[in-house]
């Protein structure tokens, strides 16, 4: 279960202080936005562990018991604190409750990238646990509709499509496609159908194919033979997945592929985070 998801199921029932980061400057060991939400005996998400989390959370419970205090209160992570990142944070506590969970589910669900998963194997159920619990929107497409476990994550869609390269038009814009099918001929008919939209619509900036190099090298004389170009060809990823993770444990290659679709991600960000 997210965090977020947990947070507001829980919000329902008792009242809490929200822990945000208001900003933050220098070395620090979360960014803007991120929050933990503080109950009397628990407490849900991280705002960067250690001697600050621990204070927040002390500082919270009071405030439970009906403790005041300034609102944003800063934190200059150095020796007095106990740790040594040297920058400086301010927190946001704000008290919460049932009344709240609309606007928070609002203002904290991260934005969503859409992914398109084809193939209901043994990588592709691994991935689906993966996946979840990042910020993507997943979409998981089968010709087989048996394959799909009676109870998917929040937030993962299924969709049966026989044949499945038809579901290609249907996709969200901006979509990460992976394609992992239990065949060969129905992978190969799903790179074609995604190379057809990016050539009409250039809006799939990832395609990646599940399989070694030598899978690759023939798909791309039959990609050839159906009138694809080079250029073409080379938006196509195969092998997916970060590169020096050999293992090939279907949980293994989970964390690498889902690894390789956050990369671009962080990247984004970094260039909306000041300087």
């Amino acid at each position: 279960m997210r965090s977020i998801d947990k947070f507001l199921g829980q919000l329902a029932f008792e009242a809490a202080i929200l822990v945000s980061v208001q900003s933050t400057r220098g070395s620090v060991p979360r960014e803007n936005g991120a929050w933990m939400a503080v109950f009397v005996k628990d407490f849900v998400g991280t705002v960067g562990g250690g001697h600050l989390e621990f204070d927040a959370l002390a500082i919270a419970r009071r405030r439970l018991e009906g403790e005041g205090g300034e609102e944003s209160v800063r934190f200059a992570l150095g020796p007095a604190l106990g740790q040594c990142c040297g920058g400086e944070v301010t927190l946001r506590f704000e008290s919460v409750s049932a009344a709240d969970v609309g606007a928070l589910a609002q203002r904290l669900t991260p934005e969503q990238t859409p992914v398109a998963l084809f193939g209901g194997g043994h990588v592709g159920h691994a991935l689906v646990n993966v996946l979840a619990n990042l910020p993507f929107a997943v979409t998981w497409i089968d010709s087989r509709d048996e394959v799909f476990p009676q109870n998917v994550p929040v937030h993962v869609i299924c969709e049966h499509s026989d044949p499945v390269h038809l579901a290609v038009a249907a996709l969200a814009p901006d979509s990460q496609v992976l394609i992992m099918s239990f065949s060969h001929a129905e992978d190969l008919d799903v790179v074609a159908a995604c190379l057809m939209r990016q050539r009409l619509k250039a809006d799939l900036p990832f395609v990646g194919l599940i399989g070694s190099k030598t899978k690759w090298a023939s798909f791309k004389h039959r990609l050839q033979a159906r009138g694809f170009s080079e250029d073409e060809l080379a938006h196509v990823t195969c092998p997916i997945g970060v590169p020096g993770i050999e293992g090939k444990e279907p949980e293994v290659i989970a964390v690498a592929v889902a690894a390789q679709l956050l990369q671009p991600l962080a990247a984004r960000n970094a260039l909306k985070m000041p300087d």
